[in-house]
Parts: C-alpha cells; structure tokens; sequence
C-alpha cells in the first residue's frame, strides 16, 4: 500500500502542465467558485461561533481553581473542533456539488492518454452526475464522522493524542482520495463496483488525499487550486490502474488498440 501512496502523491507532478495544454480551466470556474464561499464560510462559523462552544465546553470544570484558564483553553478547543469539523464537511460538501464539473476534467484526461475507452455504467446528465457526487460523499461523510468522533476525543490524551491525530488525518486524506478518483470511475463502475475498486486500491485515494488536505492549510489559494489539481491528479493514476488490471478496453480512433504513453 506504502507504494501506491507514493503513486498517489507523485501523480501530482506536471498537473498544472496537463491542466493548461488540454485547457480544462474554463471547466473549474464554477468549483472553485464553490469551494472559495464554502472555505471562507465555515472559517467565519468557526471565528463567530468557537467563544460559544468554548463555554459549553468549559462547563465540563467543575471546580474553581484553574477555571479561568480552562475556559481560554475551552475557546481554543471549540475553534479547533469547528475547524476540523467544517474541513470535514468542506470538502464532501465541495466535491459533492462539484461532480457534473469534473467528470467532463476527468473524461479529458482519460481521453489524452488513452483515447476511446469503454464505460459500463456512464452517467453523462447533469443531474445523474450531480446524483452520484451527493450520494458518494454523503456514505463517505457519515463514515469519516463515525471514525474522527471518537479519535477526535482521544487526541486530547498526551501521547495517544499524536497516533489519533495522525490516524484522522490519513482517514480524511483516505476519503477526499476516494471522491475525487469517483469522478473518474463513474464512468466505468456502478455504485458498489466503486466502493470495492477503492478499496482494493486504498493507497492510491491515500496519497492523492493527503496532498488535498495539505494544500488546504495554503491561505486563500489552497482554496482555489486544491480541486482543480487533485482532481487531474486522481484522474490520471486512476485510469492507470483501470488499464494496468485490465478493467478498461483502451482504442484510438480508428477503433485499433491504443499503445498507452502514459
């Protein structure tokens, strides 16, 4: 699996070359648009909102010594748990709304490098994409939540706090991994088929996620160019592994098989 993280990291390399010679940023004004308010929505709950959840939290001290400075802490802690909440909800809510936009970005770059291929289960509508996008990342968003709550608590513990702190990051990196390779494998697998083939390819949605997520700490820009080159990057080593295990039938033009020069 180590490898296929480092695939899934490496694939990033010559993105924004791709990206400018197939001319696909007129397809990501609209993301980017989306992931801009989104970003700079949920930074503004956590700035509003992180003094109220700070009290909250403070009224877990039952005593009166140290209690002024458990409630700065408090503070502290509810903009924290905001923050990494919203990133959650961040980019399942982004990749969600964003998938009628980069299926066409994924379908280029599958084009580029390997031609025609066959889709099983393609959806091309509008509204089937933006079906898929929603129902993808809700099932993603639940599971994350249901594994970040509980090592979100133990992060507080001194020395168990670093293993769960680096565990939420992997699993947020494992599924932001997994939505953006979907828009590639929309189009070859239906539902089901999806979840598996991730599964079985986990490292790949590793590497391309742990970039995502770093690219987000980037003020303001890592808000802009985050999806666009992690979604190029995603569709380029998925497709990879689609051809490499033989689950794709890859032709030029001309209907004769493609030599790959990936």
């Amino acid at each position: 699996m180590f490898k296929n993280i480092i695939n899934g990291i490496k694939a990033y390399f010559g993105t924004f070359k791709l990206i400018s010679k197939l001319g696909l940023w007129k397809y990501f004004a609209i993301p980017i648009l989306i992931s801009v308010l989104t970003g700079v929505s949920f930074v503004a709950f956590a700035y509003f909102f992180s003094d109220d959840l700070g009290v909250l939290i403070s009224k877990i001290w039952p005593w009166e010594w140290g209690s002024e400075t458990f409630a700065t802490i408090s503070t502290y802690i509810g903009g924290l748990l905001i923050l990494v909440l919203g990133l959650v909800l961040y980019k399942h809510i982004v990749m969600a709304l964003s998938a009628p936009f980069m299926s066409p970005v994924s379908e280029k770059v599958e084009a580029h490098f390997y031609g025609q291929t066959e889709h099983s289960h393609r959806n091309t509508s509008f509204r089937q994409q933006l079906a898929r996008g929603i129902r993808i990342n809700l099932r993603n968003l639940f599971r994350e939540l249901l594994f970040m709550i509980p090592l979100l608590i133990l992060s507080f513990i001194p020395v168990i706090g670093i293993v769960a702190t680096i565990l939420i990051f992997l699993i947020q990196a494992y599924y932001v991994g997994f939505g953006n390779m979907d828009y590639t494998m929309e189009r070859h697998f239906n539902y089901k088929e999806s979840i598996r083939f991730v599964r079985k390819n986990r490292g790949t949605a590793i590497g391309n996620g742990i970039v995502f997520v770093l690219m987000l700490f980037i003020p303001i820009i890592g808000f802009i160019i985050t999806l666009p080159i992690s979604v190029v990057a995603a569709s380029s080593e998925t497709v990879k592994i689609l051809d490499e295990q033989k689950l794709i039938s890859t032709t030029n033009s001309s209907g004769t098989p493609k030599e790959i020069n990936a």
